[in-house]
């Protein structure tokens, strides 16, 4: 728990610096603004280990009750990504929402054991299956609130973690030997570190003066949850259209979640059609591999584009997931790739805090961005290239694509690779991510 004592933080001008001297406020050892599925991973690893964390979210996130339907926006988890949730005792409240009135437990989760891609354009495919790697999964589909619902229920648990819900943070504040926030409550907080969890248009990066690099793919995500006439058989189904990839994710309760990406003009028709003409156009657009459409839910669409942070750590600052680098959703490795971001940062400073040293010293933090940024941007590249690989309509390159689908299909140890890298193996893991 934070230390209630002076705030050692200040601002620019010198009225608030006389301020922020005389306020008294919580001290931490880290505080980590958003909390979402990477920032609560973060803060319950930092807490479980003894360090003093703040989590701040500035979303109310209400405890996910049995019954309720599923939700739209869904992360394909990794192997990698789910020993980390299982490390952080997070998983038994992932899998299964305690039932109603006790009765019997409902699974919120769907291992899917198959994959199959293909390309609009010709006849191309590739088929990946679980057993051919030797693993009992893929991955899990599983909607974003349960994750983060779990790890913030975890959280609540740990002695060492204080979670501040529903409280926005207006504002940050520079001092010697420590960094501060405002709540909108009026609250004070300090910290020797500052971590941001707070998404693509990270507030803390900004006030940090870190700068990004990136485009938009004048592309938007169009999602909702559909059912077919066919069972999806555990299987996630990708077609590769002229205008974007469209996915079919399987859900637990037998629905499926799309991604369909495509221009922004067709989101905005895509948007607009009843709920018959949706139907239809979906259906046409995955050549009704599972059958006619019977049934879609409320439909959204989010921007999509690449975007990636020039420095992950400052003095006192370091960034994680969306704030530090956004990717195309076509592989579904973006809360991945953020999961490992949190594992490699708490390795770093869960060492750091037991040594001794001051965990927000930069030689320190820049061990952790030597440790994930080039990851990430070969991440990045490769998502950015199979992009723009099957959005070409040039006949050479729509062989080329077609034939490279088909010859890998039919080499059984490459498929396999390129499904063991997908799942995190093969690289170098932090502590929380490893077997055993």
């Amino acid at each position: 728990m934070g230390n209630t004592a002076a705030s050692p933080v200040s601002t620019a001008s010198p009225a608030s610096t006389a301020a922020a001297a005389a306020a008294p406020g919580t001290v931490y050892d880290v505080i980590v603004v958003g909390g979402g599925m990477v920032g609560s991973a973060l803060a319950c690893a930092l807490g479980e280990h003894g360090l003093d964390v703040a989590l701040i979210e500035a979303e109310p996130v209400p405890p996910l009750m049995a019954g309720e339907p599923a939700a739209a926006r869904v992360s394909a988890i990794s192997a990698v990504s789910q020993r980390i949730l299982a490390r952080l005792g997070a998983w038994p409240a992932i899998e299964q929402l305690p039932g109603a009135g006790g009765g019997a437990p409902e699974p919120r989760v769907c291992a899917y054991t198959d994959m199959e891609v293909w390309d609009a354009s010709g006849p191309g495919l590739i088929h990946f299956d679980a057993a051919g790697i030797g693993e009992p999964a893929l991955g899990w589909i599983i909607e974003n609130r349960v994750i983060q619902s779990a790890l913030l229920a975890r959280a609540a648990t740990i002695d060492a973690l204080d979670v501040y819900p529903g409280v926005a943070v207006t504002g940050f504040e520079e001092g010697r030997n420590a960094l501060g926030v405002q709540l909108a409550d009026g609250r004070r907080l300090s910290a020797r570190l500052l971590v941001g969890a707070d998404g693509a248009q990270s507030p803390l990066r900004a006030w940090a003066g870190i700068d990004t690099m990136g485009w938009g793919y004048e592309q938007q995500a169009v999602v909702c949850r559909v059912r077919c006439e066919q069972p999806h058989h555990d299987t996630c189904w990708q077609r590769f259209l002229p205008g974007g990839p469209l996915a079919f994710l399987p859900m637990y309760d037998g629905s499926c979640s799309i991604v369909w990406s495509c221009s922004r003009a067709q989101a905005r028709q895509v948007l607009a059609l009843d709920d018959a003409g949706f139907a239809h156009a979906l259906g046409e657009a995955f050549s009704h591999r599972l059958g006619p459409v019977l049934w879609s839910g409320p439909r959204a669409a989010f921007p999509l584009r690449l975007q990636h942070a020039q420095h992950y750590v400052q003095p006192r600052v370091a960034l994680v997931g969306d704030a530090a680098h956004v990717v195309h959703p076509l592989a579904g490795q973006g809360v991945n790739l953020g999961l490992l971001d949190a594992a490699a940062l708490a390795e770093l400073l869960i060492e750091r805090h037991g040594a001794g040293q001051d965990i927000g010293a930069i030689a320190g933090l820049r061990r952790y961005e030597r440790a994930r940024k080039g990851d990430n941007l070969l991440m990045q590249a490769a998502m950015d290239g199979f992009k723009r690989l099957f959005g070409s309509p040039l006949a050479p390159v729509v062989f080329a694509r077609n034939a490279g689908l088909l010859a890998t299909n039919a080499l059984g140890p490459l498929k396999h690779l390129f499904a063991r890298r997908a799942l995190g193996f093969g690289r170098e893991l932090p502590a929380l991510a490893r077997p055993g």
